[in-house]
């Protein structure tokens, strides 16, 4: 005689509900389990800080053949963030991928199906991006400068960080490179493709100052200040120009950015619902 027995799996433990700080720990785990992240994270710090020193090496060793005009318009600072024009690159491609790359390899549906009301993975997204970019590149701007000037401090030619200005451009120049990368996060949430996200952020970034050229001097000069690239890098500024002044052209940028978030926000939860 023989019997059978129906065994059934045992449930998985309730272990609460979900909430935001819980989605914050999710994307942090995804972010920082990526081989990308680490790279870009990295490739981010090494050329703000490693340009930087090596442009002030540069100017410091040609500083006796340097004519008294290029002197006189000289500002140390300059050299000092020479390398936030290449990591801005690595850092807003990262923001594009940190959400295309979970459309590319379906781990979207994932993570809607865990977090049912859509928009807290978005906003977790941008938290977790933007606070662990710029606890990365305060830093590194910090560094950037304190070697820069200390390089300089032999031909007599630095600043001092309580000098003005001087800490604006250097605590701004991390808001600024923070900014870029939520903005690629926004334009790559948008279009939901890689390639289309990281072609938009550089279209938008990097193409579109230099076609305004076509136009007529006088557009161009109206019109060039308020792009997102001229508007953003007014926070880095050493000395009086035909733009935006510091903190109100990095607000303009961020506005783009938060636009683009926004503009996400809305598809997210027309097209996934």
């Amino acid at each position: 005689m023989s019997t059978s027995a129906t065994t059934s799996a045992p449930g998985l433990p309730h272990t609460g509900r979900l909430t935001q700080m819980r989605i914050f720990r999710s994307e942090w785990t995804k972010l920082r389990s990526v081989r990308s992240t680490r790279w870009a994270f990295l490739t981010a710090v090494v050329f703000t800080i490693g340009i930087a020193t090596l442009a002030c090496a540069v100017v410091s060793h040609h500083w006796d053949q340097v004519s008294p005009q290029d002197r006189a318009d000289f500002h140390p600072l300059d050299p000092n963030l020479a390398g936030l024009q290449l990591a801005q690159l690595a850092l807003g491609v990262l923001g594009v991928l940190v959400i295309t790359a979970e459309y590319s390899t379906g781990m979207i549906r994932a993570s809607m199906t865990a977090v049912p009301r859509r928009l807290p993975v978005l906003w977790g997204k941008v938290v977790v991006y933007g606070l662990v970019t710029l606890a990365l590149m305060l830093p590194a701007t910090l560094i950037a400068f304190a070697i820069g000037e200390w390089i300089f401090s032999g031909r007599h030619i630095g600043v001092s960080f309580s000098d003005p200005g001087v800490a604006r451009a250097v605590i701004g120049a991390a808001l600024y490179v923070t900014v870029v990368g939520l903005f690629g996060l926004g334009l790559g949430a948008i279009v939901r493709n890689t390639a289309g996200g990281i072609a938009s952020f550089a279209g938008l970034m990097f193409v579109l100052p230099p076609l305004m050229n076509v136009f007529p001097a006088s557009w161009n000069d109206a019109a060039s200040p308020y792009l997102p690239l001229a508007a953003g890098e007014a926070v880095m500024a050493t000395t009086p120009a035909n733009h935006l002044s510091p903190w109100v052209g990095l607000a303009l940028f961020a506005g783009y950015a938060a636009a683009a978030i926004a503009i996400a926000a809305v598809l997210l939860v027309r097209r996934d619902t």
